[in-house]
């Protein structure tokens, strides 16, 4: 067997080597210290099960998760954590076992035993109970049999496309799988609705232009697209630009 150990704690990591070792077998043990490299090395090394850490500083064990379910064959999920808080309570299923530390070596065999693979669906449901603990940094989508990270700070806008959210960054765009009310409910504060069906990043937000046929479009930093501004939502955009000292008669003439 092959196992992840994600944990920004070295002791923490260390521990669990030595219990499963103690367990007899043979296996591979591999370690991180931080939900991007988990992410990394699941997809590069393709292990059967992971033990990750809820807490961990940047992407927390939550998100890391909800990335892992997207791959084309995720891995078994175990969360483990000090805390035996109200998030707990999510995790008593056969589906996904959790661990609390300090974790005794029958506990996490057992563990090891039934663990699941975390479905999308349930990772959903766990980041929504407390959005704002588990806020997400990044945006994955499937990519060659596993999954592409973009990091929410770099996103410029989101554009409803059917059944899809186009996610546009750093002069790139992909498609992504998700509801664009839920991604506005979940990005409250750092995105305004411009649109019916667009939202923009106000750290992006440039500047408000006016179109030969009448309409408006704004332009963002970053990003090459202009997008449609309707009337309904014009005058937000007008007073996210004041904010910024950004407006100009010329651009609303």
């Amino acid at each position: 067997m092959k196992y992840l150990i994600v944990d920004d704690e070295q002791l923490a990591r260390e521990r669990l080597k030595e219990l499963i070792r103690r367990g007899g077998g043979e296996h591979v043990l591999l370690e991180a210290d931080n939900g991007i490299k988990a992410l990394e090395l699941a997809q590069s090394e393709h292990p059967d099960a992971i033990l990750l850490d809820i807490r961990m500083p940047g992407m927390d064990g939550i998100e890391t998760a909800g990335h892992l379910s997207r791959m084309e064959a995720p891995p078994a999920v175990i969360f483990t954590t000090a805390y035996d808080d109200h998030a707990l309570a999510a995790f008593e299923t056969n589906a996904v076992d959790y661990l609390l530390k300090p974790i005794r070596a029958e506990r996490l065999l057992e563990a090891l035993r039934k663990a699941r693979v975390i479905s999308r669906a349930r990772s959903e449901s766990l980041r929504r109970r407390d959005p704002g603990e588990h806020r997400r940094t990044h945006i994955s989508v499937a990519h060659h049999g596993g999954i592409q990270l973009i990091a929410i700070r770099d996103i410029r806008y989101l554009h409803a496309e059917q059944k899809y959210v186009c996610v546009g960054w750093t002069g790139r765009e992909v498609l992504l799988d998700e509801s664009l009310r839920d991604l506005e409910a979940e990005l409250a504060g750092r995105f305004l609705r411009v649109h019916r069906g667009t939202l923009v990043a106000l750290e992006y937000l440039e500047a408000l232009e006016r179109a030969p046929d009448g309409t408006y479009q704004v332009r963002l930093s970053g990003a090459s697209r202009l997008l449609p501004v309707s009337r309904r939502h014009l005058a937000d955009v007008r007073g996210e630009l004041r904010k910024k000292g950004l407006e100009t008669g010329s651009d609303y003439s």
